[in-house]
């Protein structure tokens, strides 16, 4: 071997030792695992950039402020824009500059101070009886506290992000007296003490316990795929109720980038990509969602429940309105 050659492959042998690995993606996640897998497999793919998921119920914010700098922590998901909004003020969040975020969701569906995006929407609608409730008769949530529905309705708890959200919404559009009584006229038709997820409302109705439930649209895909949940599905009608004077309510599933987070790079490009077309497909037609980037769709199976207008209230001011929905929620015992 000539020394010219043996020179040039030490160099090149030295070039390839010192190019830098990929570092991974940590994800701290509201959201289950088996709902982000499919996207984050697809994110891997495209960029040879792994990723580990630590899921948490709960206590998301206080274990971030626990970690401080030493957070392994990269990039959070979380549903709902309380919990978005609680990430920021929680100070373990940092702001994103990224031409690419900003072009690709809108200015509704992200923080004013670019800490946090939306990469799907859900609408809060009822689930109803399919040989029980005419269509007809559910049109606005301000219905579901008429009397007509006394002993009818089944709900998770009062105190569920969900719920808190659309209380939210009723606040910001009719104030907080006229929440709290609403509030008190749904109590009064529960059928049952709020319990379970929204999935188990749907088998409530099924089984008979009630006629009508609040949910989330992304459940009905879920439940129709399962093979036992789907019988569950199929008793019931996706219904798209609006406030008065409004619309329907929405919220958002989000990404936000850590404050400590040790892989800056490659959780930007996470979050790039989950506003990508192939991104926003892949949480089309495997979670059932919304997309926010303008110019995709949902699948075909959602968009046959039926289209509706958005609520065009600020998320941002619902999260600001939290308190003051749980405040009403307590006060009412709705729960109790």
């Amino acid at each position: 071997m000539s020394p010219t050659f043996r020179s040039a492959l030490l160099a090149s042998a030295a070039v390839c030792v010192a190019a830098p690995a990929l570092a991974d993606v940590n994800i701290y996640s509201y959201r289950q695992p088996e709902l982000i897998q499919p996207l984050l497999e697809a994110f891997t793919e495209e960029t040879g950039i792994h990723t580990n998921v630590v899921f948490l119920n709960k206590g998301l914010v206080e274990r971030l402020q626990a970690e401080g700098d030493r957070s392994p922590a990269d990039i959070i998901l979380t549903t709902d824009i309380s919990r978005l909004s609680e990430a920021v003020a929680g100070g373990v969040t940092q702001p994103v500059e990224s031409a690419v975020l900003t072009g690709h969701i809108p200015a509704e569906f992200r923080d004013p101070g670019n800490e946090w995006f939306g990469v799907t929407s859900r609408a809060r609608i009822v689930y109803a009886a399919k040989d029980r409730v005419d269509p007809s008769e559910v049109t606005t949530y301000e219905d579901l506290a008429d009397p007509k529905w006394k002993g009818r309705i089944c709900t998770r708890s009062g105190t569920h992000s969900y719920t808190l959200a659309l209380v939210a919404a009723m606040i910001e559009h009719h104030g907080e007296e006229a929440t709290k009584t609403w509030l008190e006229g749904v109590k009064a038709n529960l059928a049952r003490k709020p319990q379970g997820n929204d999935r188990a409302q749907v088998k409530a109705i099924w089984a008979g316990e009630c006629d009508i439930s609040l949910g989330n649209t992304y459940y009905m895909g879920e439940m129709l795929s399962d093979d036992e949940q789907k019988e569950w599905a199929n008793a019931v009608n996706v219904l798209f109720p609006v406030f008065e004077g409004g619309g329907t309510h929405v919220n958002v599933s989000g990404v936000a980038m850590t404050k400590a987070a040790p892989n800056r790079e490659e959780a930007l490009k996470l979050m790039e990509f989950l506003t990508s077309a192939r991104a926003q497909e892949i949480y089309a037609e495997v979670n059932y969602e919304y997309p926010v980037v303008p110019g995709t769709e949902a699948s075909d199976l959602v968009q046959s429940w039926g289209s509706f207008t958005p609520d065009n209230v600020n998320l941002m001011d619902l999260a600001g309105l939290r308190a003051a929905s749980l405040k009403l929620v307590e006060e009412v015992d709705f729960d109790g």
